[in-house]
């Protein structure tokens, strides 16, 4: 197949973009800079510029672009800025794409596990349940709407809900290892709140899965089928690394050092990916300990 990926240079991206070229898809990145390779194509969602001639015969489009949400404190500018970069890129691109004569089969729009929080408890979740009522709950169904136009011009979208991504170098792991490693790691808060895990490998496995499989459309789940508590993960994470676990990290030294994003971190969000299983994907890391030795 013929994918082209937006955010190709991220953590995901990145690991996508060397899947679906190893799986023997031919990959167009859409990137904001002057192209340096062959496979590149520049495209500027602030100006509404994107290079259709590039998106020629392109069977299915990969948006994965957005300022980091845990690259910066929460000041109210920043939270605007996390909002304006997925819903300006979102709409640019899925209108640029009614545009083409021949339009893609699918577009698999980024989204995230903060549709449902900031704290359900421990409240099964699936792609069936409410959304929440939080700042990232807000972000996220605004990011799934901005997709509309693509949706009526009858091209399949797909909205995958990424979990904590785990992987080498990056994702939710980052931040943590450095402490744990030294042997100062230890949970957050009371530590009895789920968190909703998935391995860089397999988040990348299923949007491929997306990307190649006829059918499917609407959100997904992307998390592993067994989320576990934060006290629980901070356990694993310390006995693989052959360290102590410490003290609990205070709600309230977390709420000084991150702001508002701290209420999210707190959080429990129980989430499984039913739709993901249903359509037939099986993880190959299903559980929390397989999960954090694949980053390890």
């Amino acid at each position: 197949m013929r994918v082209a990926v937006a955010g190709s240079s991220g953590f995901i991206g990145s690991a996508l973009v060397a899947g679906l070229e190893s799986a023997g898809h031919e990959v167009v990145r859409l990137v904001r800079h002057a192209p340096a390779a062959a496979n590149e194509a520049q495209w500027d969602p602030e100006q509404g510029v994107v290079p259709l001639a590039r998106l020629t015969d392109v069977e299915a489009v990969v948006h994965l672009g957005g300022v980091n949400v845990g690259s910066h404190r929460w000041t109210r500018r920043f939270k605007k800025e996390l909002h304006h970069s997925r819903i300006r890129s979102t709409t640019v691109l899925a209108s640029a794409l009614t545009g083409l004569s021949t339009r893609p089969r699918v577009f698999v729009c980024a989204s995230a596990m903060g549709y449902y929080g900031p704290d359900r408890g421990r409240e099964l979740l699936d792609e069936e349940s409410g959304p929440g009522d939080g700042f990232l709950a807000g972000l996220c169904q605004d990011w799934e709407h901005a997709a509309q136009p693509a949706r009526a011009a009858d091209i399949a979208v797909c909205h995958p809900r990424f979990g904590l991504v785990v992987g080498p170098g990056g994702g939710a792991l980052k931040p943590l290892l450095p402490l744990f490693r030294l042997g100062l790691g230890g949970h957050f808060g009371g530590g009895e709140q789920f968190w909703s895990p998935v391995s860089l490998h397999d988040t990348v496995r299923a949007l491929r899965f997306l990307v190649e499989q006829h059918g499917c459309v609407g959100p997904y789940n992307v998390c592993c089928p067994s989320p576990v508590s934060n006290g629980e993960f901070s356990r694993v994470l310390a006995a693989e690394l052959h360290r102590p676990r410490l003290l609990p990290v205070p709600g309230v030294g977390l709420q000084i050092a991150i702001g508002q994003a701290s209420s999210e971190l707190l959080g429990s969000l129980r989430i499984v990916p039913t739709r993901l299983s249903e359509a037939g994907f099986e993880f190959e890391h299903p559980e929390v300990r397989a999960i954090i030795r694949s980053a390890l």
